[in-house]
């Protein structure tokens, strides 16, 4: 990951100096590994910063949720993922949790508990929605006034989750101009990589579900795809690119998007 010019402890560090945390920041793999939502995880950290929340991350103590492979059919492995994973968070006396990843958000809020981790876990999209709320993310201009965006609902977001307003709500306070496509909220469809589908080749057919779930989006008239879960990120990105319609038509998430809009 680049350099961030801003603070990023690890929970080591805190418990070294005797410090809480009041949130845990659960990068989760793709926030970390992939150079696409890298990014992601850097704006999300500027604006954690900027509003003065005293997180922490868990660094090289962080693997992955287990997500992938409870999907794919390896119970053992996501198993033996997620008690590793309990034992590192109880051993921390981790309490609260905020994500940018749907799928990490699942997982750790509703399969963990089976087995011991009992945390109170948060998407991105909600913690955002309430520093807006609170006054603590402030926009500075009109960044976005008069622009066509769109929001894509990642299905372990929405349909698992209940989660629909506050990704829209912080899209509307971009003071941006929020059009809907056909298919969204419960009636939303996939991008194509839940169910770890993200990790092989799709089966033949007429088209990638990607491709038809981006020409959906392009049909709205936005020029930004606003996503809310890395692995929507890319099958939305390669979907642009397959239209060859990255020179007018960008996916962003929702952090960078606040980014944006404060200059």
């Amino acid at each position: 990951m680049p350099e961030a010019p801003y603070q990023i402890p690890t929970m080591a560090e805190m418990k070294s100096k005797g410090e809480i945390p009041e949130v845990l920041f659960w990068v989760g793999c793709a926030g970390s590994f992939d150079d696409r939502y890298k990014r992601v995880t850097l704006a999300f950290v500027k604006i954690l910063n900027a509003a003065q929340i005293r997180f922490a991350v868990l660094g090289t103590e962080e693997t992955c949720t287990g997500d992938p492979a409870r999907r794919a059919g390896n119970e053992f492995l996501f198993q033996m993922q997620a008690t590793n994973n309990i034992q590192v968070l109880n051993g921390y006396g981790i309490k609260k949790i905020v994500t940018a990843c749907p799928h990490c958000f699942n997982t750790i809020k509703n399969e963990y508990p089976e087995l011991g981790g009992n945390y109170e876990v948060i998407h991105h999209s909600a913690f955002l929605q309430q520093l807006i709320t609170e006054g603590k993310i402030k926009f500075t201009g009109g960044a976005f006034k008069g622009k066509k965006i769109t929001y894509h609902d990642s299905c372990y977001l929405g349909r698992a989750n209940n989660i629909y307003e506050a990704p829209r709500s912080v899209l509307e306070a971009l003071d941006a101009d929020l059009v809907e496509m056909k298919r969204c909220r419960t009636t939303g469809l996939c991008c194509g990589a839940g169910g770890a589908q993200m990790f092989k080749e799709p089966e033949k057919g007429f088209k990638d579900i990607n491709v038809e779930r981006t020409e959906e989006a392009i049909s709205t008239g936005a020029t930004t795809i606003a996503v809310a879960c890395p692995f929507c990120m890319t099958m939305m990105s390669d979907g642009v690119k397959n239209k060859n319609r990255e020179s007018d038509v960008q996916v962003k998430d929702l952090a960078e998007l606040i980014i944006e809009a404060q200059g």
